[in-house]
């Protein structure tokens, strides 16, 4: 009897969650500009319209869902290969620019919480997931490294401006598993749903944390 754990079919639906770092504050003000500050540094947003100012407001509450704010905001976590995202409204540009500041996190609608989180460490840097095919075998890059920081799992790259923190077990599992190359199909058969395996996988890869097998 096979001692593998079973692997559910479907899960919870993947969610892009959005939120400003922990540090970082939003001052705003009557003429419509905003100033956020994050230790002795300071950014202007001018002319911010009510969504945008709303937007960045509930991001200092921590990750949430920009479509709730406007219909408008909503997209998929993860794009198809040959996509382009949207990026119609000026909150993208203005969210872009603020890269170093903003938080992305995967999330799900069983709200048990982010899977996962990516810090952008330099500004006006894209971060763009996009689902990755499933006979190309992964592996994580040789130069990331991993360590246990207050109950998750840590992952940096000297070569990437970006550094992910792993919260929940199942999203550290998928990552574990390329130590060694390992093809997007097999980490897709871990005790996770499918579709949600597959937006880690391109969370990790969007990052830079990851090498062709």
């Amino acid at each position: 009897m096979s001692c593998d754990p079973e692997v559910p079919q479907t899960g919870p639906r993947t969610l892009p969650l959005w939120s400003l770092r922990e540090e970082v504050t939003v001052e705003a003000y009557t003429d419509g500009e905003l100033v956020l500050r994050c230790g002795g540094a300071a950014e202007a947003v001018r002319c911010a319209d009510p969504v945008l100012r709303e937007v960045l407001r509930r991001m200092t509450l921590g990750p949430v869902l920009l479509s709730n704010v406007d219909a408008s905001l909503a997209h998929p976590a993860t794009r198809d290969p040959g996509t382009r995202p949207a990026e119609a409204s000026p909150v993208w540009s203005v969210l872009r620019r603020l890269s170093h500041l903003v938080v992305r996190s995967l999330g799900t609608d069983d709200e048990k919480g982010p899977l996962l989180s990516v810090f952008t460490l330099t500004r006006d840097t894209a971060f763009d997931p996009v689902r990755l095919p499933a006979a190309v075998p992964l592996r994580l890059s040789p130069f990331a490294t991993s360590r246990s920081e207050a109950g998750a799992l840590v992952v940096e790259s000297i070569l990437t401006p970006f550094r992910v923190v792993l919260h929940r077990p199942e999203a550290a599992w998928s990552a574990q598993v390329l130590a060694r190359p390992t093809s997007p199909a097999k980490v897709l058969a871990l005790p996770l749903a499918p579709a949600t395996a597959a937006d880690v996988l391109a969370y990790l890869a969007a990052t830079g944390m990851t090498d062709k097998g």
